[in-house]
């Protein structure tokens, strides 16, 4: 086994980032909705609209970061071993099966991952986000809206809520299915993950490609 510098700096910032938010905007949402009292009905509220923008933000700097230094490419839809890796997390997992698709630079996420988070991207993230900005317009008068549709931007957004719940109930628990049970939640603190031999290869013809595009470019 090799350590290999797999997670750069914002990458491991926009995570955890990310991730404090979705949870504090899925708590504070949830005491909106009167299902416990927490921070209190008037503090739940500004805690969400302020962790709002801030996701917002968030958003809008990593989607220039991921275009900036081609990590958009991450999030491709890959077809290959996609039936491997559907059995490995429906049977494999279970009985101690090897992982059937390696992590490489340009391949952090496996198939499953990379439709699992582009939907996110693509689908949760725009429904949760047009949403509440709209509701949140209505709020604050800067239009109006038939009853009808804020009940349904209501629905909406609420459904986007429990999409991004059950995302992390089952992210959490994919945390666990590294090398090790804790190998995956060190990696994306230190930006360090353990590889074997195979990996390594990969990883290495990775970069001698990157350093021949490199080459191509300057001539």
């Amino acid at each position: 086994m090799k350590k290999v510098y797999l997670y750069k700096g914002y990458e491991r910032f926009w995570h955890w980032t990310q991730s404090g938010l979705i949870i504090l905007l899925l708590l504070t949402g949830f005491e909106i909705h009167n299902m416990y009292n927490l921070f209190g009905y008037k503090e739940a509220m500004q805690i969400h609209d302020i962790s709002a923008i801030a996701f917002i933000v968030l958003i809008i700097f990593t989607i220039f970061w991921d275009m900036v230094t081609g990590e958009w490419k991450q999030y491709l839809p890959k077809t290959k071993n996609f039936g491997k890796q559907v059995e490995f997390y429906l049977r494999g997992i279970f009985i101690g099966s090897n992982h059937p698709v390696q992590k490489t630079l340009h391949k952090k996420f496996n198939p499953v991952q990379g439709v699992v988070y582009l939907l996110l991207k693509l689908v949760m993230m725009p429904l949760v986000m047009i949403t509440g900005i709209l509701y949140f317009l209505y709020q604050n008068s800067f239009f109006v809206l038939k009853i009808g549709s804020l009940e349904l931007l209501a629905v909406l957004h609420t459904l986007g809520a429990f999409l991004f719940l059950a995302f992390l109930i089952v992210h959490l628990y994919l945390i666990t299915t590294g090398k090790t049970a804790t190998s995956n939640l060190k990696a994306m603190i230190t930006g360090w993950e353990e590889i074997d031999e195979e990996e390594l290869k990969e990883i290495e013809k990775e970069l001698e490609e990157d350093k021949r595009r490199l080459v191509n470019v300057k001539s």
